[in-house]
């Protein structure tokens, strides 16, 4: 049965792997699945990155630290320390007296972005179509069975964390570590703009039909094909940015939101 043939009921998709779930700030330290011991402010940073990438913080917001302590719960050290974790992403700029605000990249950064990533993506898939395992491909298959179930319910949220998922089960399976560094370090500064780039609906669903072809290209292992699909993925993610961004100039809103 094809991907496209595939149902995507809740009732049909008992076999598919478990979402993983998002962190709870205040747990401290919290153990993830493998053992490996994750501090407070790394927790907080995670969860304010989510904010981030789904649009709560927008480029440029400012940070309140009085109003994240309230509604985190935690104190302002963590916090402060979350802050200097998501400068090193690229997330956020600390200022002298004026406390933290979320970056905003200019037309110039985010076409050079997007057209880097494009070539990142592409090269990830290229080689993981050499030496991607078949338990690997049931895995992405899997997930995109359920990320598509969650674009027919209308969930953006949902649907992009699986989409993150699989973008980096393919970056995994090219056996690259010098790639996936570069790829996970642009990726992190571009992950809300590549969210924001679903709000409108058509190029949403444009979107989604793609990974159906990206499923169907690594079970033929045709490197040039999955590249081509890739590269031009994140070409048309980028433009959508861009031109959401050229319709509403400021930074105070959600761009071009169509619904």
């Amino acid at each position: 049965m094809s991907l496209k043939d595939t149902p995507t009921g809740p009732g049909r998709t008992a076999r598919t792997p478990a979402t993983p779930r998002r962190p709870d700030a205040r747990r401290n330290p919290r153990a993830s699945p493998a053992g490996v011991s994750v501090t407070l402010p790394a927790t907080i940073a995670e969860q304010l990155r989510e904010r981030i990438i789904e649009g709560e913080f927008a480029p440029g917001a400012r940070l309140n630290e009085r109003t994240l302590c309230d509604r985190l719960g935690v104190s302002r050290t963590p916090l402060r320390e979350a802050f200097r974790l998501l400068e090193s992403d690229g997330l956020i700029k600390l200022h002298p007296n004026r406390g933290a605000h979320v970056v905003a990249l200019s037309e110039k950064d985010i076409r050079e972005s997007f057209e880097l990533m494009g070539a990142l993506e592409a090269l990830s898939g290229e080689l993981a179509c050499r030496h991607i395992t078949d338990d690997e491909i049931a895995q992405i298959k899997a997930f995109t069975f359920q990320m598509l179930a969650c674009h027919a319910r209308r969930d953006l949220p949902a649907y992009y964390h699986l989409n993150r998922i699989i973008h980096d089960c393919i970056n995994q399976a090219a056996r690259n570590s010098q790639l996936t560094q570069a790829y996970s370090t642009l990726n992190l500064r571009i992950q809300n703009l590549r969210f924001r780039s679903n709000f409108d609906d058509d190029k949403w669903n444009k979107a989604a039909g793609e990974h159906a072809a990206m499923v169907a290209a690594l079970e033929a292992r045709d490197g040039g094909r999955l590249s081509g699909i890739l590269r031009d993925h994140l070409r048309q993610k980028g433009d959508a940015v861009l031109d959401a961004m050229r319709s509403a100039p400021t930074h105070g809103g959600e761009p071009g939101r169509k619904r």
